[in-house]
């Protein structure tokens, strides 16, 4: 498989070697916004468990190898719960915001258990094949107005952004007006440089919510909020509160994971001419794209637990109030399990990826993500042929390490 010649190539797999004194800095920025950072190396040789140092100088465990991450990550003896004096912080907004729950993603069973079946429903495969029409109108309209503006375009904001923000939007019944309100919080909740932009973001989004949700039951839609709030509120099933939460992670997780896939992917294939080809001459291959895409990506790197009890794995003990961070870039290039994971191949059997988590917590949007993406990814190579970078590559900038992956800006021309 060919790729456009790169600044810098991945590391490569090699053999185990014993265990390094000094733990491995985590998180660290990618020198390619599509391959693990370069200083992850060790992590790839030290399968499959091995220590990193978080940015407060604390050690934890990290999981590099598929199996063991598979194991681990359905394991009850793993929390979690953000709100544990021994939860792990990888960046500083993170340690200052310990405190706050989170809905979904930070809680544990029954708790987790009881939100989850609230909202199984709205997220089925059947419910996302529905919406599929409504994604494609969204796709179409968008790509409508980049041809009628004419190149250069600029992709991030003119294209995967407002894909899944119009889709979740309207998924949840928040109104896409407000749209620059709630992206610019998401922006502070997830890149904010300290923890008081984290609390800030936090309280206007509350607010938001709370407004919002006065505003629908005098006067109800038919979004999935409404249905929260007109049934499951209206019966005790969840407070005011606990409603708020759910609704700033559906919306921020709804739109934030699938818009850098999109951008990045599509840096991707650009850089990767003759996988792109293949696509286009057979878009059939699109689903499969799409799930090496998320593998090869992996945006969201470094899903976070704390061990609530011993647990003995591969030959190593993690104790109790150990923290454990699964680095799904260096999972998700396990070689035992996807050879040749440095290649980017539309024929390997890739479902069984990380990228979305495992266990419990594996991600509940995961149906309307893998739409959003076929239906984008599909559209716009369909509708600009000629799609190519406006601009050198190795200049085009990219998300840092300590947050979701993906590309900051995307100039575009056809």
């Amino acid at each position: 498989m060919t790729e456009a010649p790169l600044t810098h190539r991945p590391p490569t797999s090699q053999a185990p070697t014993a265990q390094h004194a000094d733990p491995v800095a985590f998180p660290q920025d990618r020198t390619c916004p599509y391959h693990p950072p370069t200083g992850y190396r060790r992590l790839r040789e030290e399968r499959p468990l091995s220590r990193i140092s978080l940015f407060d100088g604390r050690a934890v465990w990290v999981v590099t190898g598929h199996a063991a991450a598979r194991d681990l990550l359905s394991d009850q003896r793993l929390s979690s719960d953000r709100t544990r004096p021994a939860f792990p912080a990888t960046t500083e907004r993170l340690a200052a915001s310990r405190d706050r729950r989170v809905a979904l993603l930070g809680v544990d069973d029954p708790e987790h258990h009881v939100q989850r079946r609230m909202l199984v429903p709205s997220f089925t495969l059947r419910r996302i094949g529905a919406l599929r029409p409504r994604i494609q109108g969204t796709v179409d309209r968008l790509l409508d107005r980049m041809a009628e503006q004419g190149p250069p375009a600029e992709l991030v904001n003119d294209f995967a952004l407002p894909v899944p923000s119009t889709v979740i939007c309207a998924l949840l019944g928040v109104p896409y007006a407000d749209h620059d309100f709630f992206e610019a919080q998401s922006r502070r909740l997830l890149r904010g440089p300290g923890g008081a932009d984290v609390d800030a973001a936090r309280s206007e989004l509350d607010d938001y919510f709370g407004s919002l949700i006065d505003r629908k039951q005098a006067d109800p839609g038919d979004g999935l909020l409404d249905e929260l709030i007109h049934d499951p509120m209206r019966e005790g099933k969840v407070d005011r509160q606990e409603l708020i939460r759910l609704a700033t992670i559906l919306l921020v997780a709804g739109h934030e994971t699938t818009a850098n896939m999109i951008s990045l992917g599509t840096f991707t294939l650009l850089r990767h001419p003759e996988q792109l080809d293949e696509l286009r001459a057979d878009p059939g291959l699109m689903p499969a794209a799409v799930e090496e895409l998320l593998r090869f990506l992996s945006i969201a790197d470094g899903l976070l637990r704390v061990a609530t009890e011993d647990i003995e794995v591969a030959g190593t003990t993690i104790r109790a109030d150990d923290g454990v961070v699964f680095s799904t870039s260096v999972i998700n290039r396990d070689a035992g399990t996807f050879p040749d994971p440095d290649d980017l191949d539309w024929h390997r059997p890739a479902r069984h990826h990380v990228a979305f988590g495992f266990g419990i917590h594996q991600c509940l949007g995961q149906n309307l993500a893998r739409a959003e993406m076929e239906i984008a990814l599909l559209s716009l190579f369909d509708r600009f042929p000629g799609l190519r970078l406006a601009t050198p590559a190795d200049t085009v900038p990219f998300k840092p390490g300590d947050t979701i992956q993906g590309m900051l800006e995307l100039p575009v021309t056809w």
